[in-house]
């Protein structure tokens, strides 16, 4: 999730929400059913800004990854719209950490 932004946490959660929901309904089915059977484990993880976010988005595609990519309307807290957050997976971790190993949590 981008920090720039200086979401409130109520908006924050709800984007976090989109990416992990729309990531999660895009995943191939048996990895979607192993990572149900284990608890269905979420990190939110930041970034600083746009232009990082896009390169973990460019990570992900090159990876092979579920992801979402996620834009906001620009209805409510945002006049325009706003790219947010970055929903990845899910996937094995050690094919998750190899992208975002380096990141520190929210």
């Amino acid at each position: 999730v981008r920090m720039d932004l200086k979401m409130p946490t109520g908006k924050l959660s709800a984007m976090v929400a989109h990416a992990s929901v729309e990531s999660a309904l895009k995943s191939d089915y048996d990895i979607l059913k192993v990572w149900k059977s284990l608890g269905m484990k979420k990190v939110v993880l930041k970034v600083k800004d746009k232009n990082e976010l896009m390169e973990y988005y460019k990570l992900v595609k090159q990876n092979n990854l579920s992801h979402a990519l996620i834009k906001d309307q620009g209805k409510t807290f945002f006049n325009a719209p706003t790219i947010t957050c970055l929903g990845i997976g899910p996937d094995t971790e050690d094919k998750i950490d190899k992208i975002t190993g380096k990141l520190k949590m929210l």
